[in-house]
């Protein structure tokens, strides 16, 4: 893992700010008939004004700049036709390099009016995640983050998927060390202060065993057809608190 310089920070800070703004914007898009190809379409806009380049095409060959997965898939839709409809949720995940520099996170947003128990799902979701940030501390270890999460999402009554995990962040999207959404206290590597990190955790509804859509060979969807949420933060580990760069 690598400990960044306090220049380094910086820069991961404006190419996170500038996604968590790019995210403002396509959450407040995200209504009823709009579709995803649409969102898709105003990302890539948006990172090539700022001279970015959209991180998740020239990395992972995904084909689109954003994530966009609607009710049953929890991570990797791909943006394409699919009409959003009113009680809908939708989680985007937007990345790019800005200066050298990622920037990832992800929200999950209501579509128009959503029932109750998914709005529920939404906002337990993201307070697992915070728990997980809270956990991330010099010291501290990457199953402590891990452990917080998923004991917060259990005690509530949903599952965590476990296949897809938060990660270093630096010049690539994907560095050491991983940092899974369920752990044991006390396990893994140290945290230390510098240490810049994802925290993603996908919770659903009922089982968290998930497939990969035949249709486009990337979309994750549960096998029970249980609707998921995700949200992710980019933090550095700091001895008062984790900070949070992406936020607009």
């Amino acid at each position: 893992m690598v400990i960044r310089t306090p220049g380094a920070v910086q820069g991961l800070r404006r190419a996170n700010r500038a996604t968590a703004k790019l995210l403002r914007d396509l959450s407040r898009m995200a209504q009823p008939g709009v579709t995803t190809r649409a969102l898709n379409e105003y990302a890539m806009d948006y990172i090539t004004r700022l001279g970015a380049d959209p991180v998740f095409a020239t990395e992972e060959n995904f084909p689109g700049c954003i994530n966009t997965s609607v009710n049953d898939a929890v991570v990797h839709g791909v943006p394409n036709d699919t009409v959003l409809k009113d009680g809908d949720i939708l989680s985007i995940d937007a990345g790019m390099v800005l200066d050298g520099y990622c920037g990832d996170s992800t929200v999950t947003v209501a579509v128009g009016n959503v029932t109750e128990e998914h709005r529920r799902l939404i906002a337990t979701t993201r307070e697992a995640m915070l728990a997980g940030i809270r956990a991330a501390l010099p010291g501290n270890r990457v199953g402590d983050i891990g452990y917080a999460i998923q004991t917060y999402a259990e005690s509530r009554g949903y599952g965590v998927v476990k296949e897809f995990i938060g990660h270093g962040l630096g010049r690539k999207m994907h560095e050491k060390p991983d940092v899974p959404s369920v752990g044991r206290r006390g396990g893994g590597p140290v945290l230390e202060d510098g240490l810049v990190i994802t925290i993603e955790p996908i919770l659903v509804e009922h089982s968290a065993r998930v497939r990969v859509d035949p249709a486009d060979g990337w979309t994750v969807r549960t096998v029970d057809g249980g609707w998921g949420a995700q949200w992710e933060h980019t933090i550095v580990v700091r001895p008062r608190g984790a900070h949070v760069l992406s936020e607009p």
